[in-house]
């Protein structure tokens, strides 16, 4: 089970507006929902007619994502080249499996680097070092 929300210590840069993907079971069928995480997986089977599927991580479990032709063409670079992305779009749920249907796709790459840089303070509320 998810808490509510993360306490007010917590400072993970979630993307704004974006519903953790362990709360997809939340929203009704075709609801329209945003979500974003890591790419973990681009399929375009030969069979699939241009479409394509994409998984995304976030810290609560995976999303899967269907992304039909048009909205390909309309955001292709964010598809092709997005380490993370945030996709809005409607919720589907067949048979115990949750997807969604792409209406708009945001590479959100940028926020990625952000992780990586030290802290503004200079660690200074990494608490007391050893030293």
């Amino acid at each position: 089970m998810l808490p509510a929300s993360p306490p007010l210590s917590f400072k993970w840069p979630r993307p704004p507006s974006a519903i953790p993907h362990g709360w997809l079971d939340r929203p009704p069928v075709g609801a329209r929902v945003t979500v974003a995480g890591l790419v973990m997986v681009r399929q375009r089977p030969g069979t699939a007619n241009g479409v394509i599927f994409i998984t995304l991580e976030d810290e609560t479990g995976i999303a899967n994502v269907i992304v039909w032709r048009q909205a390909y063409e309309r955001f292709r670079r964010a598809v092709v080249a997005g380490r993370a992305l945030r996709v809005t779009g409607r919720l589907q749920r067949e048979s115990g499996v949750v997807q969604i249907i792409a209406e708009t796709i945001e590479d959100i790459s940028p926020l990625l680097d952000a992780l990586a840089r030290p802290p503004a303070d200079g660690g200074a509320d990494r608490g007391p070092q050893s030293g």
